[in-house]
């Protein structure tokens, strides 16, 4: 069985271990066919607090850590800071 992957963007860092992830998917309307942005939040465990907000992350599905946490913080891929 393959492991689940997404690509998002944190957009919330002020829990301990945990950020709030982002992830966009852009697909066409069945009917009309236009493009249609919906998102997704996923809570990801952050084990080291490495993640900053603004940065890009691949997150992986994992057992339930808590009540809403089932992902984890595979890589960072990029930074959202310019410093």
């Amino acid at each position: 069985m393959a492991v689940k992957e997404r690509v998002g963007l944190v957009v919330s860092d002020k829990m301990d271990k945990t950020v709030v992830v982002v992830v966009e998917n852009r697909a066409p309307h069945p009917k009309y066919g236009k493009i249609v942005v919906r998102t997704q939040r996923y809570k990801a465990h952050d084990e080291e607090n490495k993640c900053q907000m603004g940065d890009r992350v691949r997150i992986q599905e994992t057992r339930p850590l808590s009540r809403t946490k089932r992902w984890v913080v595979a890589d960072i891929l990029s930074s959202g800071t310019t410093s």
